[in-house]
């Protein structure tokens, strides 16, 4: 299998249109891959707060038609990052019309076809009573994506921080974590050290795809990377926009967990002591 990192630098100067059509392009380049992975909030930034509401999409909106398209004519698995997806609105009355639907940080995977095969609104928003986690709303439940190479666990940036949510993940069969994200540069060490964490616990592939450059003043971490079952890192990207494509066995996930099997080992359902 052969996956693709694409770490798309989210440069303030180049408009929102213009970005969507030139990742559109980049993946259609990717024809020979079978994964095609783009970053968290790419169209706008992860952390370009004032951009959101006026470009918050629904999801068979400008973002999720080119993407289609472009996972359609490279023939590729896609999952193309997340957007700001805006809810449907609901209904209005005779005052006026409704309410604004709530906003969303949505992953989209799109199948070789082009259609849309998975969504999920990431559940863990970052901001400590601020920006992300004021502006947008939760999502709810995992979740999985299955495809012709493995079925994909699906994740979001901060997601990365919660190990609970990767055993649930491991427990639905997830067997490659994708993890898109708009990481900053200053917790870089967070990043590549989680990643791996994630990858040994869960023993599973982990495919974290971040941003580059910077934007809205934060510098993004890059360092895309790859990293197998048993933790060791297959490729790692620098801190400029690139391509990271390398070549995965997705069966090494079954032979590690049958050869090291420590998932059987876990102890579920403790109580939890009172304090002191």
């Amino acid at each position: 299998m052969r996956a693709a990192l694409m770490q798309i630098d989210v440069h303030p100067d180049e408009s929102v249109d213009s970005r969507r059509s030139r990742v559109a392009d980049l993946v259609r380049a990717q024809s020979g891959a079978d994964l095609v992975v783009l970053p968290e909030l790419w169209p706008t930034g992860a952390f370009a707060y004032d951009l959101w509401e006026d470009t918050a999409e629904p999801l068979d909106g400008p973002t999720a038609t080119a993407m289609s398209g472009a996972a359609r004519d490279a023939g590729v698995w896609l999952h193309a990052g997340s957007i700001v997806e805006r809810e449907a609105t609901g209904p209005g009355s005779a005052e006026g019309p409704g309410r604004p639907g709530r906003m969303f940080n949505t992953s989209l995977v799109f199948g070789p076809d082009g259609e849309l095969r998975r969504t999920y609104r990431k559940i863990h928003r970052f901001g400590f009573d601020e920006g992300e986690a004021v502006v947008m709303g939760g999502g709810e439940q995992i979740a999985t994506a299955a495809t012709a190479h493995g079925t994909l666990g699906l994740a979001t940036c901060y997601d990365l921080r919660f190990p609970e949510q990767f055993r649930l993940l491991v427990d639905a069969g997830a067997e490659l974590l994708v993890i898109p994200a708009g990481w900053p540069a200053r917790r870089r060490e967070h990043w590549l050290l989680l990643a791996r964490a994630r990858a040994v616990e869960s023993q599973a592939f982990v495919l974290a795809c971040c941003s580059a450059g910077t934007h809205a003043g934060v510098e993004q971490a890059g360092h895309s990377l790859v990293v197998d079952p048993w933790g060791e890192v297959l490729a790692e990207g620098g801190t400029d926009e690139e391509v990271l494509v390398v070549d995965i066995d997705p069966g090494q996930v079954a032979k590690v967990r049958a050869d090291f099997p420590v998932l059987r080992d876990r102890l579920l359902g403790l109580p939890v002591p009172p304090r002191r």
